[in-house]
């Protein structure tokens, strides 16, 4: 029904790191590839728990974005833009605030869990409560099809889900609905209106998804419908209401557990990081003082691998050779630890290499990052747009 789009954000709040890289742009790059993809700063987000000093967006808004550009995100495949740049997302968050239960804000997992992490930060505000309903609002506005998400974000995607049923429930209900959709099922033309017909009955009376999706297949091939019929048929195929906003799936993603300096996961809060682009002289500094297994004193004692955090980051960035050579002389003490390390310090070292000079085009030239921000800003606003003529319509706000 509505092009296949995915969507993905990310809090402007601090320097990115190597978990990010792995855990994230990795992903984006593989993503914008296949899909037409939108990848967004999140800075009304950053203001949830950032409100009393918001000083750290702006800048780390600047440079998220270089580090986006430098680890292969193309402008010229995907839309790159700001939040607040695009306000439509704040009217939709609005008018959908309007008829979101607040059971269900409360009932997110990470609400509670954050409040509790971050103890230090009033989150007790309407904002900090609200923000899943905001992300709801970014994916629903561009109605978005693909969310890349882990494990641990399925219920905020299953919430917006919720919320754009409910919406479609409360104000997908036109006048003379049903006569509308048979009369645009004729316009089909003989053959395909009866396959469609005979679909919906199928899902309709015996619960078929796989007719369901035949039948979405089978509107996606016609090109005689104008864009209001092939909305009624995609709502009479489920009942008798239009589709305004889309339900998004989850495009689930491996867990990317990237280890830090300490063997905890890579995160700023643990202080355990290595940046994105960080020189050689500081990785160098900071592997060359990682802790190693506690029990190996002396470089004549046997270690073990799997109790210290080196070997975690060998098996990110080392081939099997090298991983059997480090498990062999550990356990038999051939090596010291720096030498065990040295091989991880090359690898990080040489990972950076293109980063580092994808990113010093746009450090020259500040206006290159502006302009891209500024262009995809714009795009987003034209796709924010034509949802929210729909949306105002339904809710009698034209």
């Amino acid at each position: 029904m509505f092009q296949e789009r995915v969507l993905s954000g990310m809090r402007p709040t601090g320097a990115l790191h190597l978990g990010h890289y792995h855990g994230v742009l990795k992903n984006w790059v593989s993503l914008q590839s296949e899909y037409p993809c939108l990848f967004f700063v999140a800075d009304w987000h950053a203001l949830t728990t950032h409100y009393d000093d918001p000083s750290i967006i702006e800048s780390s808004t600047h440079e998220m974005v270089i580090d986006w550009l430098a680890s292969g995100i193309d402008p010229s495949q995907a839309t790159i833009f700001v939040q607040s740049q695009v306000t439509e997302h704040a009217e939709l968050f609005l008018l959908l605030a309007m008829s979101t239960p607040l059971g269900w804000l409360e009932r997110v997992p990470t609400y509670k869990e954050q409040i509790e992490k971050l103890k230090e930060k009033d989150l007790g505000t309407y904002g900090f409560l609200g923000y899943p309903l905001l992300q709801a609002a970014d994916i629903l506005i561009y109605r978005a099809q693909h969310v890349p998400v882990g494990e641990d974000q399925v219920p905020h995607l299953e919430m917006t889900r919720e919320v754009a049923r409910r919406f479609n429930y409360l104000y997908g209900r036109e006048p003379d609905f049903e006569a509308k959709a048979q009369e645009a099922v004729k316009k089909l033309g003989s053959k395909m209106a009866r396959q469609y017909n005979e679909l919906r009955t199928r899902f309709q009376e015996q619960g078929e998804e796989e007719a369901l999706e035949q039948a979405h297949a089978l509107l996606d091939e016609s090109r005689n419908l104008a864009l209001a019929d092939r909305e009624r048929l995609f709502g009479y195929l489920e009942g008798s209401r239009k589709i305004i906003l889309a339900e998004p799936q989850a495009l689930l993603t491996k867990e990317s557990r990237m280890p830090g300096l300490d063997g905890q996961k890579m995160s700023k809060s643990y202080g355990n990081t290595i940046g994105m682009r960080e020189d050689p002289e500081s990785i160098t500094k900071k592997i060359r003082t990682m802790p190693t297994d506690p029990a190996r004193v002396r470089k004549t004692d046997p270690g073990n691998p799997d109790k210290c955090p080196v070997w975690a980051l060998h098996q990110i960035y080392s081939n099997n050779e090298t991983c059997m050579w480090v498990q062999d002389s550990c356990r038999n003490a051939k090596i010291g630890c720096l030498e065990c390390k040295q091989p991880v310090i090359d690898a990080v070292i040489k990972e950076q290499l293109p980063i580092l000079e994808r990113a010093q085009i746009y450090m020259d030239d500040p206006t290159l990052v502006r302009n891209i921000i500024a262009d995809g800003s714009e795009q987003a606003r034209k796709m924010a747009q034509e949802t929210m003529r729909d949306v105002r319509e339904v809710m009698g706000l034209g």
